[in-house]
């Protein structure tokens, strides 16, 4: 039997249903990270390339095993790589299945390179020559930098502006004739 009681005027239900303690709100802790995890926009990305990652391979392997395998294999002799054996003490090799994953690896590869990256590269390449150069490194502490700072916001030295070429360290000459005093670097500290 559960009884009623009152909180602040308001009624309440003493004994029934569960009152959130420490283990139940840490479950909806986990349970609300593992929502957030699984709907990060990359993770949905990585899902959807390896499933056309998958359908890419199979149509690439078929390509290699229909087309490309009996087209060496014309010029070779042999009609298919996959039967191709050979035994060593009663153990049998195949190395032809081996051969034609090396082939479909190479065309994967090549594909990959020609549609994909050299593409992508160069449309990179386009974008990089357009943008303006905002920024440059400290050249005490190699922070990044505006272009515009006179001094580096993280190790405070004064920097000089763009295009200005600081002056030459003065350099310590020691004199041609005479004889060299021992703070210049020539004489002797023994007296």
């Amino acid at each position: 039997m559960s009884e009623q009681g009152r909180y602040f005027g308001i009624p309440t239900w003493i004994g029934r249903g569960r009152w959130p303690d420490s283990s139940t709100t840490q479950e909806v802790k986990y349970v609300k990270g593992f929502r957030t995890f699984i709907t990060r926009g990359n993770l949905i990305d990585l899902a959807v390339a390896v499933v056309i990652g998958t359908a890419f391979t199979a149509v690439v392997t078929a390509i290699v095993a229909d087309l490309i395998t009996p087209l060496i294999a014309a010029i070779g002799g042999q009609p298919n790589f996959a039967s191709l054996t050979f035994r060593v003490h009663g153990s049998t090799f195949h190395y032809g299945a081996l051969f034609n994953a090396l082939i479909s690896f190479l065309i994967i590869a090549a594909v990959i390179y020609y549609l994909i990256v050299a593409p992508m590269t160069k449309i990179t390449a386009r974008f990089q020559k357009d943008v303006e150069v905002t920024t440059r490194d400290c050249p005490e502490c190699l922070s990044t930098i505006p272009i515009a700072a006179s001094r580096c916001m993280y190790c405070t030295s004064a920097v000089a502006p763009v295009g200005h070429q600081p002056p030459p360290a003065p350099t310590a000459r020691r004199p041609a004739n005479g004889p060299t005093q021992p703070w210049q670097g020539g004489g002797s500290h023994r007296r």
